[in-house]
């Protein structure tokens, strides 16, 4: 077992599944996945709630919403000026494969993560959300926690987004539920001890992170 696996056994075995993406369907996954830059995600269920219960839910509905009405409806998230008009370019994308998810998970990977990363406003982070967890494929997500976390570690010293992932793809065996729970997991840790501060005495992994070796 190599370092990568065993870490995420450890944190497996110590919280459990964390049942990630929560969201009804894939289209609620990716209003999610765009609206929670910059915000935290209680924000985010707020203006998806807001959606839900107007029932505009839906790629088909959503589209035919103004962009300064969309703008209201998501107010919570924050930026919601930049993020009503991310949504609708991210709409007008959906629409040319006629809001089918089918016909979308037809496409490569490759192929779709650049047709979504050619959309405005849709960085790596969101693209590769959308990808993990609103079309199941395996691409790795990376974050600021994962950065935090696994250069702490010491197991990778890069900041470069597409170095993290290949990092965590080259070491792990490309599984759709593998790579979504265990970004989940790295985020809940990340939520408890890897903190911006972190509490590396209390820390179940303090003997195999160099951070908290050296500072403890």
């Amino acid at each position: 077992m190599n370092k990568v696996y065993e870490i995420y056994k450890d944190l497996y075995d110590y919280y459990g599944p964390q049942h990630w993406w929560p969201a009804d369907d894939w289209f609620e996954v990716t209003v999610g996945a765009i609206l929670t830059q910059n915000t935290s995600w209680n924000n985010v269920e707020k203006s998806i709630e807001n959606l839900k219960q107007r029932d505009l839910l839906k790629p088909e509905k959503l589209s035919k919403i103004e962009e300064d009405d969309l703008a209201q409806l998501i107010r919570s998230s924050g930026f919601y000026n930049l993020k009503s008009k991310r949504l609708k370019n991210f709409l007008e994308w959906l629409k040319k494969y006629n809001y089918d998810i089918d016909k979308i998970k037809n496409k490569s990977v490759t192929s779709l993560r650049e047709e979504l990363l050619s959309i405005k406003g849709i960085g790596k982070e969101t693209a590769d959300s959308i990808l993990l967890y609103a079309f199941e494929m395996p691409v790795f997500v990376i974050d600021a926690y994962t950065k935090r976390m696994f250069s702490r570690l010491g197991l990778i010293l890069s900041r470069e987004y597409d170095e993290f992932q290949d990092f965590f793809e080259k070491n792990l065996t490309k599984d759709v539920q593998l790579y979504n729970e265990y970004h989940a997991l790295i985020v809940k840790h990340s939520k408890v001890y890897c903190k911006k501060t972190p509490k590396c005495s209390d820390c179940f992994l303090k003997e195999k992170c160099n951070w908290g070796v050296n500072n403890l």
